[in-house]
């Protein structure tokens, strides 16, 4: 697997700005870097997932010269790999960053806490939800984007995203993993799914740092992606 293609596959909850300090990150240290967006994927009723692996695959026509690609998936982002893997057949390997596993044949609603689900119907108004900043208080994003000026751009790109992706069931994927996997545990929130990565036997690498640590730490972090990608290969 010589100089992939990364993928860097974005939280449908927070778009591709999250990751472009990463993604800048990554170029710098010599890595051809695709950041699709699948935003347009959530605009119409569904289904969502295989929505987002077309948008994706699109998104990679400008790579064809590239034979191979590793997806590189950061929060929910994570559990529309399969899809996208099997819309992008050149798919060697997969990284989670503080990610969803993969849950094929259940909703993200079936794999969180049932008074999560509860909060979330109950906010969805005409059956959209509020933007990602808005599930928390105020504190709480201003701790994860300290920076005023950087927050005040993230939250204005949030999209609202619609109440039936979270209850469709992600499509089966009897071809899933399409190679090696790897997990990159950035906060406390993401333990339990860090913790399945090694019952796996996946390579864990762990940033102590918080969920946007994408959008913050875009360095460090790209190192430690770099150095996985060479260790998958």
């Amino acid at each position: 697997m010589d100089d992939p293609l990364l993928v860097l596959v974005h939280s449908p909850l927070t778009g591709p700005g999250a990751w472009e300090p990463t993604a800048e990150a990554l170029r710098s240290l010599g890595h051809v870097v695709a950041l699709p967006d699948l935003g347009p994927a959530f605009a119409g009723e569904g289904p969502y997932h295989p929505a987002a692996a077309a948008q994706a695959a699109a998104g990679l026509r400008e790579y064809a010269a590239h034979d191979t690609a590793v997806l590189i998936a950061h929060s929910g982002g994570g559990a529309l790999v399969p899809a996208i893997a099997e819309a992008v057949p050149r798919t060697a390997a997969a990284v989670f960053v503080d990610a969803l596993l993969p849950h094929p044949g259940t909703s993200w609603f079936a794999s969180a806490p049932a008074e999560v689900g509860g909060h979330l119907r109950d906010t969805a108004v005409d059956g959209v939800l509020p933007k990602w900043s808005d599930w928390f208080p105020a504190e709480a994003i201003a701790d994860l984007l300290p920076d005023p000026e950087q927050r005040e751009a993230f939250v204005a790109a949030l999209p609202r995203l619609p109440l039936a992706y979270f209850e469709e069931n992600a499509p089966a994927a009897p071809d899933w993993p399409p190679g090696p996997c790897a997990y990159v545990r950035l906060s406390e929130a993401y333990r339990s799914q860090a913790a399945e990565a090694v019952r796996l036997g996946w390579a864990v690498t762990e940033l102590p740092s918080d969920h946007l640590a994408i959008t913050t730490q875009p360095e460090k972090t790209a190192r430690i992606l770099s150095a996985l990608v060479r260790e998958l290969a």
